[in-house]
């Protein structure tokens, strides 16, 4: 059989042009993930058991509502192996595209349901059949980007474009923050009534503009040498799991850490901070807001220190602060101050921040691109269940039992340590030329 030829290399600008497009896109799509976290999250919260569940008892109806949320958590695994195996056999840019446009018609139909009220049983039904789509996307979305981003920017700046599509995490909280804080101000029963189905359809105007610039993306360079050289999996999935199941499994590690800490801060510390430390809601959101704004920032900052100093090391020394941080956050969260407060917040965040920025690239470049969308999906879905879902409600039953902060700090920390020696175990793939073969590539060793 003829091996097809490769297209002429576009020209250098062509290349950079298609690269930020990349980037852009994929950060786009983190946007959106974030934001449909944060926005689900709150209305189930709020409104949810009201609206969808108002034949229980009131906390039973929050209870079953936050199921609701939880089950996002539980379907990204699938959603990472149906996508992440279609992203290496049919290419990066056909499933990104695919995976927005399931996201904007999950988020955007909740909008609409109609409520108990209207038509019974059918409408938690339909929210948790929204729900499911949400899940499934998200399962491929976020690791999609981290390879289509990867893949389509110069060696030299590869930590800075995946670092820059995790700073669209920042972005989506800050959109989403900002627009309950607009909506905080209706009047009486207006955001029961009407007001919370305005951010689920608004998120259609990030849907469009996400589907606009996939739509004119270019495919990823590296998968396109995959096809040419006919080395494209028949079931891509399952030869991850057959060849990089180590690699697979800490970077499965590596996520506990960032995880955890990302969602006691964004999640866990306004229970904490309102139950515990008796601070107005008012002044905790205004901190978050603090942060996340200093978390898009700072983000691609540490992204260019990883190309200047190695996506591996920045991720470790990361990694070891957030072991630290937490015992310091509580003790300034807990003074009462807005200062030291503040201090807390920031100084767990940019550790946060650190970790995030060095992740996509050091994991995407631990897999052959023959695999690599599969193995990055798999293992990063994974490791975004067992350290994000689950990580309020471990530190709020560990406070409950114990009655102090130290065992909630220690268990945050412990999750960083967990990162901090998988980070140690983990390593990129050597570089490829354009020459060299993707089949070549696929028989060298795996580096663990």
């Amino acid at each position: 059989m003829t091996t097809p030829k490769s297209p002429p290399a576009p020209e250098p600008a062509a290349r950079a042009r298609s690269g930020r497009r990349a980037v852009v896109a994929s950060m786009v799509g983190t946007t959106v993930e974030y934001y449909d976290f944060l926005v689900y999250g709150v209305a189930a919260s709020l409104v949810f058991g009201k609206l969808f569940f108002p034949q229980v008892d009131p906390a039973a109806g929050v209870l079953l509502s936050l199921s609701t949320f939880a089950i996002a958590f539980v379907m990204r695994p699938i959603g990472a192996a149906i996508f992440g195996n279609l992203g290496d056999r049919v290419g990066r840019k056909r499933v990104l595209f695919l995976i927005m446009m399931l996201m904007g018609v999950g988020t955007f139909a909740i909008g609409l349901l109609p409520t108990y009220h209207t038509i019974g049983i059918l409408a938690p039904i339909l929210l948790v059949l929204c729900r499911l789509i949400q899940g499934l996307a998200l399962g491929g979305e976020q690791a999609g980007g981290f390879v289509m981003s990867v893949e389509s920017s110069g060696d030299k700046r590869r930590g800075l474009a995946g670092a820059f599509v995790n700073s669209g995490a920042g972005w989506g909280l800050l959109l989403a923050n900002l627009l309950f804080l607009v909506l905080n101000e209706l009047p009486g029963d207006a955001f029961l009534t009407w007001g919370w189905r305005i951010p689920f359809l608004l998120s259609a105007v990030l849907v469009l503009v996400g589907l606009y610039i996939r739509a004119k993306l270019d495919e990823s360079p590296e998968f396109v040498r995959v096809e040419n050289a006919q080395a494209v999996k028949r079931i891509p999935l399952a030869d991850a799991i057959k060849r990089g199941w180590r690699p697979m499994i800490l970077v499965m590690l590596c996520c506990l850490g960032t995880h955890v800490n990302f969602y006691v801060v964004t999640v866990y510390s306004l229970t904490y901070g309102t139950s515990v430390l008796h601070q107005p809601k008012t002044t905790l959101l205004s901190m978050l807001l603090i942060v996340t704004a200093m978390y898009m920032v700072s983000t691609p900052l540490f992204g260019l220190l990883a190309d200047r100093f190695g996506r591996k090391q920045v991720f470790v020394v990361s990694a070891i602060a957030l072991v630290l941080t937490p015992f310091a956050f509580y003790p300034l969260l807990g003074s009462g101050s807005y200062l030291p407060m503040v201090a807390g917040f920031v100084l767990l965040f940019l550790a946060v921040s650190a970790n995030s920025a060095a992740e996509p690239t050091f994991f995407a470049l631990a897999f052959p691109p023959s695999i690599r969308y599969s193995g990055l999906a798999v293992s990063y879905g994974l490791g975004a269940v067992l350290g994000g879902s689950f990580a309020p409600l471990i530190s709020a039953a560990l406070f409950k039992s114990s009655g102090s902060w130290t065992t909630v700090a220690i268990y945050n920390g412990g999750a960083a340590l967990i990162s901090v020696v998988a980070g140690l175990l983990l390593r990129e793939l050597p570089r490829l030329s354009t020459k060299t073969s993707p089949a070549q590539s696929d028989s060298a060793p795996q580096a663990v």
